[in-house]
């Protein structure tokens, strides 16, 4: 470790530096090196020094004596905890002044440790340890949150590579939008072509957040993605989903991940949609003549909870020029109130004549409520293109 780790000393009096020096490198300290002010402290921390990645600390660890001209070591430690590059560089310091308050504001600044003038040898090379081994261990996980976020990247470009593109046909127009709160998504969406004149389409909501509640969105997209191909009605996809998840084997047995959903059917041929939904936020039903829009609501629990569902189909009847509005419930996080005000708000708001643009900034809004914690995003438009329309 003391051949990897660097160490900057930094001292007005050079003779100060020159004992620390010679004292740690007869401890096998190879990487040292020296400031003699605390603007050169930084210019070494910068980059300008040495010709270094201008930006990148080459530094594991400083001793910072605490009086030096024009800018003292308790206002050189404040400055380096304020700066999000070296805020992580433990500092100790180094002191001939007994005085406790002082010693006490510098560790306030930031200091991690101190040592008094005259230096102790075994007092000070005992601190140094101490402080290089909390900051290797530091560097471990700050190394590892770096893995971990780029593989959180991955898996999130692979989440969003399985969401289908909009479809516009002539008859159907169906489109999507969508905002993770974090790296990794639990609500996903998805829709299939039946035939000519029946499609499938779904909205999910996995509960939780995070990455175990990416993971069974991601296991329900597959799941969804067969069964929406090969047994396309509501009731049998969501009883494969529920089949599926109810098989799932969680260590914790305190801990269990289901979800909330809409499945519907559409058959552009008679105009009916055939939809379940279990446990979900309703959907909307907007007439082309206007007024309050139709409810999809709750027909049964979630799915993964209960061996056992009534899966019996809803049926309403469509139009063209009917419009139908699936979503999650982190969408209402854009209104305020209880539950029933927020939706109703949000029915208002798309009964509304509206562009996309305004559907994009409604799933961008940010809550009301400063407290209440983001959630994942999701609204589906889909239209029932009148005769001439979407050619």
């Amino acid at each position: 470790m003391k051949r990897k780790m660097t160490v900057l000393i930094v001292d007005d009096n050079a003779m100060n530096v020159l004992v620390i020096e010679e004292m740690l490198k007869r401890e096998g300290y190879e990487r040292l090196r020296s400031a003699h002010s605390a603007a050169e402290m930084f210019r070494t921390l910068g980059g300008e020094a040495d010709g270094s990645v201008p930006g990148v600390p080459q530094v594991d660890l400083i001793l910072l004596d605490l009086m030096m001209p024009e800018m003292d070591g308790i206002e050189a430690c404040r400055r380096l905890q304020s700066d999000a590059r070296y805020k992580d560089i433990p500092v100790i310091m180094v002191t001939a002044v007994g005085d406790s308050v002082k010693l006490a504001e510098a560790l306030d600044a930031g200091a991690s440790d101190f040592v008094t003038k005259p230096i102790n040898k075994i007092e000070l090379l005992a601190r140094i340890r101490s402080a290089l081994k909390l900051k290797l261990e530091l560097d471990w996980h700050k190394e590892r949150d770096n893995r971990l976020r780029q593989e959180l990247q991955l898996a999130r470009q692979v989440q969003e590579s399985v969401l289908p593109d909009e479809v516009e046909d002539g008859r159907i127009r169906i489109l999507a939008y969508y905002q993770a709160s974090e790296e990794l998504a639990g609500d996903l969406y998805a829709w299939h072509r039946i035939d000519d004149n029946r499609w499938g389409i779904a909205v999910i909501d996995a509960m939780g957040h995070g990455i175990s509640s990416s993971l069974v969105s991601m296991f329900v997209a597959s799941v969804l993605k067969e069964s929406m191909r090969t047994l396309w009605s509501p009731e049998r996809v969501f009883k494969e989903l529920n089949r599926r998840l109810m098989g799932l084997q969680w260590e914790n047995e305190l801990v269990h991940y289901y979800c909330t959903g809409i499945y519907a059917t559409i058959d552009l041929e008679i105009g009916k949609l055939n939809y379940i939904n279990a446990g979900h936020p309703p959907g909307f039903v907007y007439r082309s003549e206007g007024g309050h829009p139709d409810k999809l609501p709750v027909s049964c629990p979630p799915l993964g909870l209960f061996d056992k569902l009534d899966l019996t189909p809803s049926t309403i009847q469509l139009s063209p020029g009917d419009a139908l509005y699936l979503f999650t419930d982190g969408l209402l996080g854009a209104f305020e109130g209880e539950e029933e005000d927020r939706l109703g708000q949000l029915a208002a708001f798309l009964r509304r004549p509206g562009s996309e643009a305004e559907l994009e900034r409604l799933v961008g809004r940010e809550s009301p409520e400063e407290t209440t914690r983001s959630d994942d995003r999701c609204l589906v438009k889909i239209e029932l293109c009148t005769k001439g329309s979407g050619q």
